[in-house]
């Protein structure tokens, strides 16, 4: 038959067919992926290793030896040490003046020239009264000795009972009565010898001399001024010795305990930056500073010095910042005070030493630090002296969030009063 044939041919058609489109798809797929691959391996990296932790720093302050100052800071002001007002002696008007401010006077030298308000025509009444007093004492003084001599006339006739009672006594009261218009008259040539004498003084005070030698700081006299004698009013001029000058200081009440006469205080003027002057506390005023320790005001009290301006650099009135002394270290071994916390029940201070190895100030790879127990002596504002612990050179860290300190001169503010200190870093 010839069905059978046909049916078995047919059946390996349609499988050949079928497997090639399987197999394309396979191959395209094989090759889809392999081209990825590829492109994959031409482009991908492998990621970068993980970075190695990074080294901590340490920030640290150096150990050094320098000077340090523990004082009491105060503002001031200069003012006159030693000075006269002059005033006129005498009533009378100004003819003229003879010095302006800033002249150098001596000792004795006219500095005002005045004319006196007594009238010349006082002067002449004066004299010719007491020529007339003296003329009257003399004609007195002869009746004195003639009833001194009829008197002893009286006496021996008395003795002799050859007067009369009254003639006797007339003639003792007449000896009384002549003694005392005698005494009379001496009295009233007196008053008036004063008087001319006064007058004739007050004429020739037509000079002002200047009582001390120094300079002229203020005049207030003019020509044509009309004065008085001995009247309150403001004086013609003033003079003063500018060679020394007294420093007033307004220290605060907390501090005044710290000070005491002798101790060395200097102080700096915003004139003269750089330079400072020194001199020896002299006084403390015991009696609060005008203005100070009222309604809640901190209390401040007036603290004196001298000190010595040969060149006269400095003037009155001029500011000064104050220090004095409390103590001071030459060469010590100093430490930073932000480094130094809260001291231990033993009175020492823990510090961090930082590791030998370790060369410069800050950011320096991490080294072992060790505790280390250290004494201090006295503090500034910015540095303490290290008696024993430390040795200079050695680094010691700086606490965590505490900043490094800078080591610089501090200007305190003008209205407080703290310890300060200029340290000198070698």
């Amino acid at each position: 038959m010839t069905v059978e044939p046909i049916a078995k041919s047919a059946s390996p058609i349609a499988f050949g067919h079928s497997g090639r489109r399987w197999l394309t798809a396979i191959l395209a797929l094989l090759i889809a992926l392999g081209a990825g691959f590829l492109v994959w391996k031409a482009f991908w990296q492998p990621p970068p290793p993980a970075p190695k932790p990074a080294p901590v720093y340490l920030q640290t302050e150096t150990v050094q030896r320098g000077d340090i100052e523990q004082a009491v800071f105060a503002s001031g002001k200069l003012q006159l040490h030693k000075y006269s007002d002059v005033f006129g002696q005498v009533s009378g008007q100004i003819k003229d003046v003879l010095v302006t401010v800033g002249d150098e006077v001596k000792s004795g030298k006219m500095v005002v020239e005045l004319t006196p308000t007594v009238p010349s025509a006082r002067l002449e009444s004066n004299r010719a009264q007491l020529a007339r007093l003296r003329a009257e004492l003399s004609d007195q003084r002869a009746q004195q000795d003639f009833a001194e001599l009829q008197f002893k006339r009286q006496t021996q006739l008395k003795a002799e009972n050859a007067t009369r009672e009254e003639s006797f006594e007339s003639s003792r009261m007449s000896v009384y009565s002549a003694a005392a218009r005698v005494e009379a008259i001496n009295a009233q040539i007196r008053q008036i010898e004063a008087t001319l004498k006064d007058d004739e003084e007050t004429r020739s005070h037509t000079q002002v001399l200047a009582p001390i030698s120094g300079t002229v700081v203020s005049v207030a006299a003019r020509s044509g001024q009309m004065i008085a004698a001995g009247q309150a009013t403001v004086p013609l001029l003033r003079i003063a010795d500018l060679s020394r000058l007294t420093v007033q200081a307004r220290v605060a009440e907390i501090d005044v305990p710290l000070l005491h006469k002798g101790m060395t205080a200097y102080f700096t003027t915003p004139g003269y930056p750089g330079k400072r002057w020194s001199g020896k506390l002299r006084q403390v005023i015991p009696v609060p500073a005008d203005g100070s320790g009222e309604q809640g005001k901190q209390t401040f009290y007036n603290v004196l010095f001298e000190v010595d301006n040969p060149q006269q650099e400095l003037m009155s009135g001029m500011s000064a910042q104050v220090r004095f002394v409390l103590a001071q270290v030459h060469d010590a071994v100093l430490l930073p005070l932000a480094l130094v916390g809260k001291p231990e029940a033993d009175g020492s201070y823990l510090v961090q030493v930082a590791g030998a190895s370790q060369t410069t100030r800050t950011n320096q790879a991490n080294q072992q630090s060790t505790p280390r127990k250290i004494k201090i002596g006295i503090r500034s504002e910015q540095m303490v002296q290290v008696l024993s612990g430390l040795e200079p050179g050695e680094r010691v860290v700086v606490p965590a969030g505490a900043a490094a300190p800078a080591v610089k001169k501090a200007v305190p503010p003008p209205a407080a009063s703290v310890p300060v200190s200029i340290p000198k870093a070698r």
